[in-house]
């Protein structure tokens, strides 16, 4: 029995889990701004009481490992790395846009276009990648500013969904009878649990001690608006 705590961070949406064997037991998520810091080690506490697992009995801790928030991602890594330091688990990494993918399959499993998982950076940016519905990569990751011209040539070709937080900011550019917006919530921790469980049984774990989160852009400090 394999069970791993799962810490998804990347974005508004703070997000703990506990699966066994690929299987989501426990869950506690809240989408808030600015929450991160104060409520990720109480909801990994909720949901190890959910299930009443103690932390050494965890086989290993997996963090969404970006692209996302620069600050949300290091405070899900650094709490990742501290319990594993502590316990001396392993760390597993799992892409936070494949995992948003997972998560939208799941939900639709008979579906046959694309995915495209957005996650909002700044004005028309996202971060996001293309997947098909076997979860393979169709395009690279990365930070795309869109506009009426974006994924056109596979629009003409085929269905394409777009999933996540920057999809939506989207939807008034993008223009076509194959493009459809889901807005549910895949920045899930839930949604880490089979990507989890194979990257386990894979032994593909992290170095705890070097590893960093994928930020995919530099950290970039902005002068707060003079008050008039």
């Amino acid at each position: 029995m394999v069970t791993i705590l799962q810490i998804e961070t990347a974005t508004q949406v703070c997000s703990a889990a506990l699966s066994v064997n690929g299987e989501t037991i426990a869950l506690k998520e809240l989408a808030a701004q600015n929450i991160h810091a104060g409520s990720l080690t109480l909801f990994i506490q909720d949901v190890m009481q959910q299930a009443a697992i103690s932390y050494a009995s965890l086989d290993a801790i997996a963090v969404s490992k970006g692209p996302g928030s620069y600050t949300g991602l290091r405070i899900g890594v650094s709490t990742a790395k501290g319990i594993c330091f502590a316990q001396e688990k392993p760390l597993i990494a799992i892409d936070t846009l494949k995992m948003m993918s997972q998560g939208f399959m799941e939900a639709n499993a008979s579906y046959a276009g694309l995915i495209c998982p957005m996650i909002d950076a700044r004005r028309m940016e996202v971060f996001t990648a293309l997947y098909n519905n076997q979860l393979e990569q169709a395009a690279i990751v990365e930070a795309k500013i869109i506009d009426e011209n974006s994924y056109q040539d596979e629009l003409n070709q085929q269905m394409i969904t777009f999933i996540g937080d920057g999809a939506r900011k989207c939807s008034t550019a993008i223009q076509s009878a194959n493009a459809v917006f889901n807005d549910h919530n895949f920045n899930s921790a839930s949604y880490m649990s089979k990507l989890a469980y194979a990257a386990y049984n894979l032994q593909q774990f992290e170095d705890v001690a070097y590893f960093e989160p994928y930020y995919l852009k530099d950290f970039v400090i902005t002068q707060p608006k003079k008050k008039v």
